[in-house]
């Protein structure tokens, strides 16, 4: 549909930025924090970093800060890492952790900046793993005790939380993202088992933010991408259907309305990767309401029906690049769509599309909070960063969410990935999102120099104008 003229973005649209916990802040034993899944991985990609130092936001919030201000920025979306504040999980609470992230968020809020912090970013506690993570009931008690300490030390300055980042990732590719447990006799049954006990958790964090923050705003923030089938064939359309129901549908609906997506629970069911549901799950999950839905968006998928001839199913590492189940569906590539230097298909207009697909089925308002583009940014001798590319690919993804915005979507904020650059989860140091250049590389910290890059500019631009110069 083509508009004569398009919907303003609304005042108090939070123009915002990204990042998580694990991979800005460093500092990873300092101050009474404890260790988390990701500390304890013994294996990274070939040549890229760990996670110890990364960008040093920990030492350097304050001017990190300065510089979101500098920015614009309205909105600054952050995690909070679990074993910062209960360095064993479920045991006492570390004040040096409660006191650093007041003195972000109260930076923040100097700065006109509203916090949206996540609970949870893929760093469980080692602690809480080593006892079974997410396979046990009792993380689930964990992660609401932790969510109830949070909601206790934030509340009054916090409005907008997010329960639990790209769930539907960690179940899908958790091997890709190194979070898995080894060692168990049927991995993705054991997967979906976890992603059971995070959706019951989930559900009773929100139910006691309502309890307790009446003024709060919660929600998911699951990885939701339009699917599209190959071609018009039937067949290729069920396909289409059934992945998107896998990997989106699945998470949003027991979220939105506390029961799993019929298709999705029928594919568990065939697979044999059903969860145990234990008596009162259901009326927890139901208990839970989102306020709102915030997602990261990337690329979108196409795929057709599977041929079943073993050649269905095939992996990557990469959760943006997927390859098909055996019995299920199989990839396709998709002629109409160019690909970044990762093999991402960008696809700007399919960002509108996932919009609708979100809001037409659950009508809650909409944050992004991950979109944008990772290159092997170049710092030039003259000590500028040149990024046309990243403008190019977040300028075509804002006139697509402005469209959604004309076609009735409520949308209240975009955060896109990341505010500064930190340490990725495949291309460690090398791969680069930010809107500021941090000087380091995978084995030499250098001076850790904060540098703006082109884009930096550019958003400003964007937000003084709210959006006109996308």
């Amino acid at each position: 549909m083509k508009y004569e003229s398009l919907a303003a973005f609304p005042p108090g649209f939070l123009w915002g930025a990204s990042t998580s916990a694990y991979q800005v802040e460093g500092a990873w034993d300092e101050d009474g924090k404890g260790p988390s899944v990701i500390d304890a991985r013994e294996s990274y990609p070939a040549g890229t970093s760990d996670y110890t130092v990364a960008s040093d936001h920990y030492h350097r919030v304050t001017d990190d800060v300065a510089l979101f201000a500098e920015l614009g920025l309205t909105a600054y979306r952050f995690s909070v890492a679990w074993s910062r504040i209960v360095p064993d999980g479920d045991g006492e609470v570390n004040p040096a952790g409660i006191d650093f992230y007041h003195r972000l968020i109260d930076e923040l809020r100097a700065a006109g900046i509203e916090p949206v912090l996540t609970m949870y970013h893929f760093d469980l506690p080692q602690a809480l793993q080593e006892k079974g993570g997410w396979s046990e009931r009792s993380t689930v008690d964990a992660f609401v005790r932790y969510a109830g300490i949070l909601f206790e030390e934030f509340g009054d300055k916090v409005t907008y939380w997010l329960t639990i980042n790209e769930q539907n990732m960690m179940v899908m590719h958790g091997a890709a993202l190194g979070i898995l447990p080894p060692g168990t006799d049927d991995p993705a049954r054991e997967a979906y088992q976890q992603n059971h006990h995070m959706l019951v958790a989930q559900a009773r964090a929100m139910a006691l933010a309502h309890e307790v923050l009446p003024a709060a705003k919660i929600g998911p923030a699951p990885n939701i991408s339009s699917v599209y089938p190959a071609s018009p064939a039937p067949e290729d359309v069920v396909a289409a259907t059934t992945f998107s129901a896998i990997r989106n549908w699945l998470y949003l609906d027991v979220a939105v309305h506390g029961r799993y997506s019929a298709t999705a629970w029928a594919y568990l069911v065939e697979r044999g990767w059903a969860p145990r549901v234990d008596h009162g799950d259901m009326e927890m999950l139901a208990a839970g309401h989102p306020d709102f839905i915030a997602f990261n968006y990337y690329t979108t998928h196409t795929v057709a029906a599977p041929l079943g001839d073993g050649t269905d199913a095939g992996d990557t590492g990469d959760q943006h690049i997927v390859l098909g189940e055996e019995g299920v569906y199989r990839t396709a590539p998709n002629p109409y769509l160019t690909k970044n230097e990762f093999g991402w298909e960008v696809d700007p207009v399919g960002f509108r599309t996932t919009f609708r697909e979100i809001y037409d089925r659950y009508h809650l308002p909409l944050m992004v909070t991950e979109n944008g583009l990772g290159a092997f940014d170049v710092l030039e001798e003259d000590g500028t960063v040149h990024d046309p590319y990243r403008i190019e690919y977040l300028s075509q993804h804002v006139e697509q969410m402005q469209l959604a915005l004309t076609d009735g979507v409520e949308v209240i904020g975009f955060c896109p990935w990341s505010a500064i650059d930190l340490v990725s989860t495949h291309q460690g140091v090398r791969k680069r999102y930010g809107f500021v250049y941090v000087d380091r590389d995978e084995t030499d910290l250098r001076d850790l120099r904060r540098i703006r890059k082109d884009s930096f500019g550019w958003y400003k631009a964007l937000i003084e104008t709210n959006g006109e110069q996308a």
